[in-house]
């Protein structure tokens, strides 16, 4: 069963930084994680307040208790009305590929359209 530390550990390997620079940027003693983690000890609240402080797109809920997701979503969206440019790029060629589909649907039908208004004319 894994624990906070646990957690804490698998974050710091996803940002990559090592457990000491992780300790230099909460202000926590030199080695402190690596202790939480060779003891399976508990992490202090004081240190998890830092850390959210420090490291705001981390999951309170996941850190704690492991349900959820690792990081928060995206908050750049709600806050600046912008998606990241990856996104961006990918909504606009889904738009582009629908706008393709839906022109070339209208195109068909204009031309079933006038092939049959030739055929009515030719009949006459």
């Amino acid at each position: 069963m894994f624990k906070t530390v646990d957690r804490l550990m698998v974050f710091i390997k996803h940002i990559g930084l090592s457990a000491r620079q992780f300790d230099l940027s909460i202000g926590a003693s030199n080695g402190y994680t690596l202790r939480m983690k060779k003891n399976s000890a508990s992490i202090g609240s004081d240190v998890i307040e830092e850390i959210m402080r420090i490291y705001p797109q981390l999951n309170l809920i996941w850190l704690i208790t492991g349900e959820g997701e690792m990081l928060k979503p995206d908050r750049s969206i709600i806050e600046t009305g912008e998606l990241p440019q990856t996104e961006q790029i990918r909504l606009e060629r889904l738009i582009e590929n629908k706008i393709k589909e839906r022109h070339e649907k209208e195109l068909k039908e204009l031309l079933e359209e006038v092939t049959k208004e030739i055929n009515d004319r030719a009949k006459q």
